[in-house]
């Protein structure tokens, strides 16, 4: 195999229909210089047995299948065994846009300086796939690298980092639920040098077997008041940023759905495809409409 440049990882548990979808989307677009790396839970719904497969025959490139003691802890093996110059972090639920995300992968293969890479960010429920949001973390990445903030959250879907600066930053931390949450946090206060992609790397998907939909608010409540302390960081206007509240928020109501259905998957469209068929379609339709830069400190 070609000297690796791209690392895609994922880490996963019970969630075949996720997983067939994305990595259908993914395996036929893989480029020469990339691989896949998959970590999976011991999944006991048929997955662990899809994803031998492909291993077998060579569609996936590192495959590794175990307990976990949390998310973090798969997370982090999935990081520790991608070869790759970049790595780029697919959770299994969401939508990507793998042109973005090469374009963000080329510049970070010419500015060798750029230790992590961030980008806008799409979200949707599900329940209400016609509906998708455009977000930003622009203005908080503007007033960190203009020494406005010591600090600022980002969520890691449209994350690509730089392998070599994990010797800096670290892993995830397996005592934060909001792992990505912490993990931001940590790479902006230890001052990185982050470029930020004005394009859409990813479309964020919640639904009720997703993490953050399953997140305790109290509990991250809590996780807020150690960030404060641990990384100087005041919030975008409380103790937890705006975009994990949104998060919460979603979670919270879909948790409180769940309450009266004893069956989530219930609250899952019967026909995936056709759902992830309108954000894949969403997702590239808008990048290709803009004109997008790159954006890091002088």
């Amino acid at each position: 195999m070609a000297n690796i440049n791209l690392s895609y990882i994922i880490s996963t548990r019970n969630r075949l229909p996720f997983l067939k979808i994305l990595l259908a989307e993914l395996i036929p677009q893989l480029m020469p210089d990339e691989e896949i790396v998959v970590v999976d839970g011991q999944s006991t719904d048929g997955a662990k047995e899809y994803l031998q497969q492909l291993f077998n025959e060579g569609k996936i490139h590192q495959f590794i299948s175990e307990p976990d003691k949390n998310q973090a802890h798969g997370w982090n093996k999935a990081l520790l065994l991608a070869k790759g110059i970049i790595i780029k972090k697919l959770i299994d639920d969401d939508v990507f846009c793998y042109s973005a995300i090469r374009e963000c992968k080329a510049y970070m293969l010419l500015n060798t300086n750029v230790d992590v890479m961030l980008s806008n960010d799409l979200t949707s429920d599900i329940n209400n796939h016609e509906i998708i949001n455009q977000q930003s973390r622009f203005t908080q990445f503007e007033n960190w690298k203009n020494g406005q903030a010591p600090s600022f959250t980002f969520g890691d879907v449209h994350m690509l980092i730089r392998k070599s600066a994990l010797s800096y930053i670290g892993l995830y931390s397996a005592l934060f639920t909001m792992m990505d949450w912490e993990y931001s946090l940590r790479i902006s206060y230890l001052q990185v040098n982050i470029a930020y992609y004005t394009g859409y790397n990813a479309l964020s998907v919640m639904h009720p077997q997703s993490i953050t939909s399953l997140a305790d608010k109290r509990k991250i409540a809590q996780e807020g008041k150690k960030g404060e302390l641990l990384y100087d960081y005041a919030g975008d206007s409380s103790d937890i940023s705006m975009w994990s509240k949104i998060k919460i928020a979603v979670g919270t109501r879909l948790s409180s759905i769940q309450k009266n259905n004893t069956d989530n998957k219930q609250l899952i469209p019967e026909d995936l495809a056709v759902v992830y068929n309108y954000y894949y379609d969403y997702i590239n339709r808008l990048n290709a409409s803009l004109q997008t830069t790159f954006i890091q400190k002088a």
